[in-house]
């Protein structure tokens, strides 16, 4: 049902003579609302993911009501095209106010309906709106054989709708806080399959019985016009927490930054560990754990532990095929070259063209980047398959410490959507599972130089200084990370390979995270690009 329009502006309001509920079926309508107007709307939304690209005109692909009884909302699928020569799809739900106070900020559409003037609005302002949907998840039957297919979980019983509010400043989604006790994720960009979120939460909660991600409560799916499942909308419990992990590291981390100059800490005498080794608390040396402190190690052991479960739960399935653990094979080795050798040339592209907003050390790594170019794609082109004796499961896929909640002394995992830059399709390969360990130490890394960046004008060290000091603690983090975490895959036999092999695995999946990492800082904060460069460099001179 695919409507393409010239780009039009118009005088508002029009008038039309269509009940609401029939507005949808008036071409004329849908030719007003596709105009210039929308366009200008939402490249102004946060969670427009093509504000890079230049819009062309917007399609309408699919509508559908989102009702309750008599009170009618429309959901649509809107097919943004670009000059690019490609397309993004997008949901966004609509309502009519006719109310002059609401929504000043984020009206769509001024129009008449059967004289009654008003706005289209985004649905989501609406807390109306938001009930409907609510009382549609908890009211769903079994079996939702409906175009619009809402679903819900055993254990969301017992309540009614109280509250609703934004849970925040979301990129890509929009969330909702129910009486404070739920939140509903509504998938703002849209893909022709069920949202890889979804599949992974409904999989780890409803069937795995893992604790330490937010309970699945329930969803919305629409049957599109080819058949299709796609996930609009994913209900969770609501983790109570004090923040990311991200947060939380970059307090912990400033503290141990002050500890150089509060004891006196001499940089060049701290003890180096082997990359990729296996510490116990015990056996790291006294000096970095007067230096660093306990806390910051004991906080790893407890994330590597529930890294690991998450693991071993996405590893144990042997009914599901989409779950289900696999080999590496020649086809996942032709997927992974031709990927990652398209994304390398694209970042060498990049660093070329931004050289001359770089300077020091990060311009220098970035020399040392293109005269390696071969060297590093020679790696990425050596995955021999056929050595390795690990297993690959479906994997976070986007696993950093900003996709992780504190609470109290725990951790709760969150956000399995996948790679932003990957197709819904890629991001629901299997992978071996420490590709996710390779994202979480890349974060450390960012951690560590973040830390650096944001308080240097507090530390008394010069900045090579403390980079050497990050380097160090780097190590020292994945090395006690790695022992938590390979002893307990392995006591519940999630078959991660031999020694070897998870070295070269953790190292070619480090390599391919801070290459892609390079592309959005070139892109975005040139000033931080030294951090991924820096990640490969260690990687390949060691």
């Amino acid at each position: 049902m695919t409507k393409k329009v010239t780009k039009t502006t118009f005088q508002a309001p029009l008038n039309f003579d269509e009940k609401w509920e029939e507005l949808l079926e008036n071409k004329d309508f849908i030719k007003v609302f596709l105009s210039d107007v929308l366009e200008n709307y939402i490249i102004k939304q946060r969670w427009y993911g093509g504000k890079s690209s230049v819009l062309k005109y917007i399609e309408l692909a699919e509508y559908f009501r989102i009702q309750k009884e008599g009170e009618v909302y429309y959901g649509l699928i809107l097919e943004v095209n670009f000059i690019e020569a490609f397309y993004q799809h997008y949901f966004l739900p609509i309502a009519f106010v006719s109310d002059e106070n609401f929504a000043k900020d984020d009206r769509i559409l001024p129009i008449s309906i059967q004289n009654q003037e008003g706005f289209i609005i985004d649905a989501i302002n609406l807390e109306a709106f938001r009930k409907v949907v609510f009382e549609r998840i908890l009211t769903a039957v079994p079996k939702d054989k409906t175009r619009v297919r809402y679903h819900r979980s055993e254990i969301f019983t017992g309540c009614r709708y109280e509250s609703s509010r934004y849970m925040g400043m979301e990129q890509s989604n929009t969330s909702i806080v129910y009486n404070e006790k739920y939140v509903l994720k509504f998938f703002r960009r849209i893909y022709a399959d069920r949202n890889p979120d979804y599949e992974m939460s409904r999989f780890l909660s409803d069937k795995k019985d893992f604790k330490n991600t937010p309970a699945y409560l329930g969803s919305i799916q629409i049957k599109d016009s080819d058949n299709t499942n796609i996930t609009i909308g994913l209900m969770q419990e609501m983790v109570e927490n004090q923040g990311d992990a991200w947060e939380y590291m970059l307090k912990e981390l400033h503290k141990v930054f002050s500890n150089l100059e509060y004891k006196s800490i001499k940089i060049s005498e701290l003890p180096r560990t082997e990359d990729f080794g296996r510490l116990g608390i015990r056996d790291v040396p006294p000096q970095i754990i007067d230096w660093v402190g306990l806390n910051v190690f004991t906080k790893i052991q407890t994330l590597a532990k529930r890294t690991a479960e998450m693991h071993i739960a996405l590893g144990s399935e042997f009914e599901d095929t989409s779950f289900t653990p696999t080999h590496f094979n020649g086809d996942y080795t032709v997927w992974l070259k031709n990927r990652l050798l398209y994304q390398f040339q694209n970042r060498l592209n990049a660093v070329e063209n931004n050289l001359h907003k770089l300077d020091g050390l990060a311009l220098e790594l970035a020399h040392e980047f293109l005269e390696k170019k071969n060297i590093i794609r020679k790696r990425f082109v050596n995955f021999d398959w056929t050595k390795l004796k690990g297993e690959r499961i479906r994997v976070h896929g986007d696993y950093h410490l900003g996709q992780v909640l504190v609470k109290d002394d725990d951790f709760y995992i969150l956000d399995f959507e996948g790679e932003p830059e990957s197709t819904i399709r890629d991001r629901k390969v299997k992978q071996p599972p420490l590709k996710d360990i390779a994202g979480l130490f890349r974060s450390f890394h960012y951690a560590i130089y973040a830390t650096i960046f944001n308080n240097i004008n507090l530390y008394k060290q010069e900045q090579e200084q403390l980079f050497e000091a990050g380097e160090i603690l780097y190590q020292y983090l994945n090395n006690v990370f790695l022992e938590t975490y390979i002893s307990k895959v392995q006591e519940a036999n999630l078959n991660i390979g031999y020694n070897q092999e998870r070295i070269f695995l953790l190292k070619y999946a480090i390599l391919e995270k801070a290459v892609y990492e390079l592309g959005y800082e070139l892109n975005s904060r040139p000033q931080w690009a030294v951090i991924p460069l820096k990640g490969i460099s260690n990687i390949i001179n060691n």
